[in-house]
């Protein structure tokens, strides 16, 4: 079967990256479950890197921060199947079963172990990817509760995860800036992600830090990226993305107005 691009089936999907491709900031609004077929899919959270290869499956919670690349490898293009459990499906099944996750739970990303199970639910998607029409919604939703059934019969602590419908409760600012500030998200985003709507995250941030948040995380990055730069020995165009910015020449005119000289400086 060859894959071309992507193909769209409900909330099932299958996408081919033939050449490397950096997705911006991973920040699900729902929890998808994701089988690697070929290449590597790597995300990098906060703390660590998670490298992802041919055969692993992943369960990635819903605003999960982290940034994305789909990378070929030996040869072939990075492929992957994901299934995207919405949240009214997800509401639905827990209250239909009366079944009550943790409270306050903090998920994380999770590697699955080799499971018969996975092995056959992905098996049985990829025939639905040579239809020339989009599956029909009952087909759809069907694979997704196989999904979710096969999920708690290999792992028991899922439910804690999938069922996780709150939104955001109220960080500590400092600490979560801190460990974030590289991801390249609008202050909306940063102040949903710290439980804060955007008046208060200003304020906030600005009561703790003596800064706007706009001046503050543009120092931030540009140190971080002088570092990787000048210390780490990486090109400025291979910095640019993970320290948080847009495009390539806006970073360097910020990097020169900071530092009085180029990023380029340093591979004279």
């Amino acid at each position: 079967m060859e894959i071309l691009g992507a193909a769209s089936v409900a909330e099932v999907f299958i996408s081919c990256k033939k050449e490397k491709h950096y997705s911006r900031e991973l920040i699900l609004p729902q929890p998808a479950l994701v089988r690697v077929l070929s290449g590597e899919v790597r995300i990098a959270s906060a703390d660590r890197v998670f490298n992802f290869f041919a055969g692993d499956t992943m369960l990635i919670p819903r605003n999960q921060l982290g940034r994305m690349s789909k990378l070929p490898l030996n040869g072939e293009p990075c492929t992957a199947i994901s299934i995207v459990f919405r949240r009214e499906i997800l509401q639905q099944y827990y209250a239909a079963r009366q079944i009550i996750p943790l409270k306050h739970y903090i998920p994380e990303l999770k590697l699955l172990p080799d499971h018969p199970l996975l092995e056959s639910l992905f098996n049985s998607l990829l025939p639905y990817f040579k239809l020339a029409d989009a599956l029909s919604a009952d087909i759809a939703a069907f694979k997704i509760e196989e999904a979710i059934r096969v999920l708690r019969a290999i792992d028991e602590g899922v439910d804690h995860l999938l069922g996780q419908f709150e939104e955001p409760g109220k960080l500590d600012l400092v600490d979560f800036m801190e460990k974030n500030y590289m991801f390249n998200l609008s202050l909306e985003k940063f102040g949903y992600l710290t439980g804060r709507s955007l008046t208060t995250y200003k304020k906030d941030f600005e009561k703790v830090f003596k800064s706007s948040p706009g001046k503050w995380l543009t120092h931030k990055r540009l140190e971080l990226a002088h570092y990787e730069i000048f210390e780490k020995k990486r090109k400025p165009a291979d910095v640019y993305l993970d320290v948080g910015f847009e495009n390539l020449s806006h970073f360097s005119f910020a990097f020169k107005r900071q530092f009085g000289y180029n990023p380029s400086a340093a591979v004279k």
